[in-house]
């Protein structure tokens, strides 16, 4: 059964207490390394490594680095080793690190709130075309992915990132990434509260700070004030969701232990409401818990989420207040449903000061350096400084002027960005799949883009909200969990009993309206090459079948095996 706000579904079950023993936390005292990332992590900081890479690595190559900043600390700098070319999906868990390695690396741009101004859009494109094949990935965290970096050009990229504001401090690792935020924050016309000095007083205070440089894992935020609820805050650590209190105004209602990969799991609400100004102390806290309290002994086990499916939220409530706030929470109202079906901004809308905004849709988030030094270009002409990414893998031109609106539009069009997508078009996310990561069993980029042609050519009157997420291996970077159509890559068997790539499907996931996961029907998946027959079929079987206004998550929920498969 799909969740309310006030009862998320949760696939982990709430354990009592102190049932477990011995989890690696510090707050108890086990402050042994239990693991090689812990060991690592306390025989030097990961934020440490950039000094190596700028004194060292980046002038004797990739074979003078240490395996321990390889395949660890540089992720707090951004860097991750690709996939060595022409490895199978089959290697994937067969092969050793060091086999699977390529002498190149993936770098993530932090991008805290999905905010660029033209210039640093410019910057990032001319380091794709300088120094990555002219990759360019917008991600699902509103942050921008480069690939084929050598390590000899990292300080020179840095440069010209840090020169414009931006930066890949702790865009990986083990510490508090990127703040996802509204990407129209400050600017829409039904906004609730504007989120943006949180996110700059949190990124100013704390990121790059060995206060939280060692976390048990990754931590991931979100802040939006917006009616939309747009930056998908049910699976994050930690999320601030803007609400109206019926004494205090305006603040955020906290919501907290989210998180998908192979445990999915739905934040839940503290039932605290924050004011603005206080977000960064209430933030600090959490993260302070997770850094204290959560559990380091078993990689798989240390992510908040499973603290707080220990704990619950009322155990986790207080413990913030009475040992790192030191005061109570004022009790808060659950954030009112979505706005909108469709969580994206994508089209035109007209912002508080009258100009407009303008998102548009790239396919799966796949750019390159030469489009984004265009889109630069087009915003400035047309009278904008500043663009904003979000977490659909989209793109948002700010403050364009009536009269601009049709130009842009059209200038936009003109690069195959569309404004007024199609609903696959518009609902269709990617991973990076197998053709960079080291964890990808599948292709994916390529294959989401296809599928997405595909659709529109056989069902080219198709008009319903609808989301199609593709993900290369079990770890829910691309969030199939939460997609109308959810694919996990892994290896099938065709007709022919040859093993090939493809998919097992799960459907009827969402967030926002009935937030919940997606089903799985037993033996459904689909090889790569079936799988535009595949989602013909059921979105035709839907349609002969919903009751009138249903979403295709509700029929999903209730429809026959039969009917799904």
């Amino acid at each position: 059964m799909a969740a309310t706000p006030e009862q998320p579904a949760t696939t982990t079950p709430r354990r009592k207490a102190g049932r477990h023993r011995g989890e690696g936390q510090w707050a108890a005292g086990h402050h042994t390394p239990l693991n090689g990332n812990e060991q690592f992590k306390k025989d030097d900081d990961g934020l440490n490594v950039r000094t190596r890479i700028e004194t060292i690595y980046s002038k004797r190559g990739f074979d003078s680095i240490d395996p321990n900043d390889l395949r660890g600390r540089m992720r707090w700098w951004g860097l991750y080793t690709q996939r060595k070319p022409g490895i199978d999906g089959g290697k994937t868990a067969v092969l050793e690190p060091e086999e699977l390695d390529d002498t190149y690396f993936m770098l993530r741009v932090r991008i805290d709130g999905g905010r660029l101004t033209t210039a640093q859009l410019r910057v990032i494109g001319e380091i794709s075309q300088e120094y990555a094949r002219g990759t360019a990935d917008i991600t699902d965290r509103q942050n921008i992915q480069l690939h084929w970096i050598r390590i000899e050009d990292v300080p020179a990229i840095w440069e010209k990132l840090e020169a414009v504001g931006l930066s890949t401090t702790e865009a990986c690792g083990d510490c508090p990434r990127v703040i996802i935020g509204s990407p129209v924050a400050g600017i829409a016309a039904d906004e609730i509260v504007d989120g943006t000095p949180a996110v700059d007083e949190i990124h100013d205070r704390y990121i790059g700070n060995k206060e939280f440089s060692n976390l048990p894992r990754k931590f991931k935020t979100a802040i939006s004030g917006s009616p939309v609820q747009d930056v998908v805050h049910e699976i994050n650590d930690v999320a601030f969701v803007g609400v109206v209190h019926p004494e205090h105004g305006p603040g955020f209602d906290v919501w907290v232990g989210g998180g998908l990969s192979t445990n999915p799991r739905l934040a839940e609400r503290l039932g605290a409401w924050v004011p603005l100004d206080e977000v960064p102390d209430v933030w600090a806290g959490v993260v302070g818990i997770f850094r204290d309290y959560g559990y380091r002994r078993l990689r798989n086990r240390a992510r908040l989420k499973f603290l707080m499916a220990d704990w619950g939220p009322a155990k986790f409530r207080q413990v913030l207040e009475d040992e790192y706030l030191k005061r109570p929470l004022t009790d808060g109202p659950a954030p009112e449903q979505p706005s909108s079906r469709w969580r994206d901004h994508v089209g035109v809308h007209q912002q508080q000061d009258g100009r407009f905004y303008v998102g548009f849709a790239p396919r799966v988030g796949r750019v390159d350096g030469s489009t984004l030094a265009k889109i630069a270009d087009l915003a400035a002409a047309h009278g904008s400084d500043r663009l904003r990414t979000t977490v659909e893998q989209k793109m948002i031109i700010l403050d364009v002027a009536q009269d601009q609106v049709d130009s842009l539009v059209a200038g936009l069009e003109a690069l195959d960005f569309q404004v007024r997508p199609s609903p696959f078009r518009r609902g269709t996310m990617a991973c990076t799949g197998i053709e960079f990561c080291k964890l990808a069993i599948v292709e994916t980029k390529a294959r989401g883009a296809a599928l997405i042609d595909e659709l529109e050519r056989r069902l080219p009157d198709f008009d319903e909200p609808l989301t199609i997420n593709l993900n290369g291996c079990p770890n829910a970077c691309a969030r199939i969990q939460t997609a109308d159509i959810g694919l996990k890559g892994q290896l099938v068997l065709d007709e022919d009993g040859n093993q090939v790539e493809g998919y097992q499907v799960h459907l009827g996931g969402a967030l926002g309206l009935e937030a919940g996961f997606g089903r799985k029907v037993r033996g459904l998946k689909v090889t790569s090459a079936e799988l535009p027959d595949y989602v013909e079929r059921v979105l035709g079987r839907f349609q002969e079948e919903r009751e009138d206004g249903e979403r295709f998550a509700a029929w999903a929920a209730r429809a026959s095996a039969e009917s799904l498969s």
